[in-house]
């Protein structure tokens, strides 16, 4: 149990995200439980090249032969070990997370494995990252988000930070990776934090 966790990837722009945080937690040796949405696959295509009619493969060569392992649960599959309570985890992260699927994890609506296993996150009191990416952002997606706020859900968008001075763009993602770990209380050293090695970044 202690190095189980589930993540995520939805259709939300920010696919390197959720694919670095997966190489970030394998590389650590912790195991993951992996699923994407339809629209994340297209997302993975389009951002990052990933052949979605080789699915397999791509994870393979993604994630495969690191020290953790990974497990893929196909997001129709709502009989999967994850989508159960008795099923125990350290808790979940959706990164990126889009406005449709926290719409339906504010509303209870578990219409697929990722929804329904979220569902189960704050049903049984575990750890729920949500990482959102959209903007501008309206009313209902801001409604939506206080709701899950006020339930303990962890609300972690995918805004970068520009005081450690990135540069690069795997900079900048390793930082927003980083802040994801900070909640997930797992040590890592992908970002400078503010007063390492006695040096006071500009904010």
């Amino acid at each position: 149990m202690n190095g189980n966790w589930v993540v995520g990837l939805t259709g939300a722009s920010g696919a390197i995200y959720g694919v670095r945080l997966v190489q970030v937690l394998l590389d650590q040796g912790l195991d993951v439980h992996l699923m994407i949405t339809e629209a994340g696959w297209r997302v993975l295509h389009d951002e990052l090249d990933w052949q979605a009619s080789k699915r397999q493969e791509m994870l393979q060569a993604h994630f495969g032969g690191r020290a953790g392992s990974y497990v893929f649960h196909p997001i129709a599959d709502i009989g999967a070990t994850v989508a159960s309570g008795s099923f125990r985890t350290k808790g979940m992260v959706v990164i990126p997370c889009s406005m449709g699927t926290l719409s339906g994890i504010a509303h209870g609506s578990s219409d697929n494995l990722m929804e329904r296993t979220a569902d189960v996150m704050l049903k049984e009191g575990r750890k729920l990252i949500l990482v959102p990416r959209e903007t501008p952002l309206h009313a209902i997606h801001l409604e939506n988000m206080l709701t899950l706020s006020r339930m303990g859900v962890r609300m972690l968008p995918a805004m970068p930070a520009f005081y450690n001075r990135p540069s690069s763009i795997e900079e900048m993602v390793d930082f927003l990776v980083g802040k994801v770990l900070d909640s997930m209380e797992i040590e890592h050293s992908l970002y400078r934090r503010w007063g390492d090695n006695n040096e006071q970044p500009r904010p």
